[in-house]
């Protein structure tokens, strides 16, 4: 989204001309995923942990396994989120392989999911 409403500026200003090259919108998407994850991650893991969806330690396990028990499960959403963000300020929606991108992101989030769900349910 920021390249359609910034590059086109370049023709007024020289330094929107940097919207242009993959290499820059690559580097800010990882930035602003980095810090889009500083900022919601530790919300949604409350929450997580409000919700009580925690990680299940079998006894028949190791000892050291014990120490995990209620660590948060579906941490992936914070993954997620921010990759999906990230790609739709930063990415080059008119290209199909970011269109590509973003389903099987999607998609593989969906079989997290749902693994993770069938593990706190079940």
């Amino acid at each position: 989204m920021l390249y359609y409403f910034l590059y086109p500026l370049a023709k007024y200003h020289t330094i929107f001309n940097v919207f242009q090259y993959i290499t820059f919108r690559t580097i800010y998407a990882a930035i602003t995923a980095l810090v889009l994850s500083f900022i919601i991650g530790p919300y949604i893991i409350r929450k997580l942990k409000s919700l009580k969806v925690g990680e299940v330690i079998r006894d028949c396990g190791p000892s050291n396994h014990q120490s995990k028990a209620g660590t948060p499960t579906m941490g992936g959403a914070i993954i997620l989120l921010v990759v999906i963000i990230s790609v739709l300020l930063w990415g080059n929606m008119m290209n199909a392989y970011v269109w590509l991108l973003l389903f099987v992101t999607l998609g593989m989030g969906a079989i997290g999911f749902v693994d993770d769900y069938d593990k706190v349910v079940r």
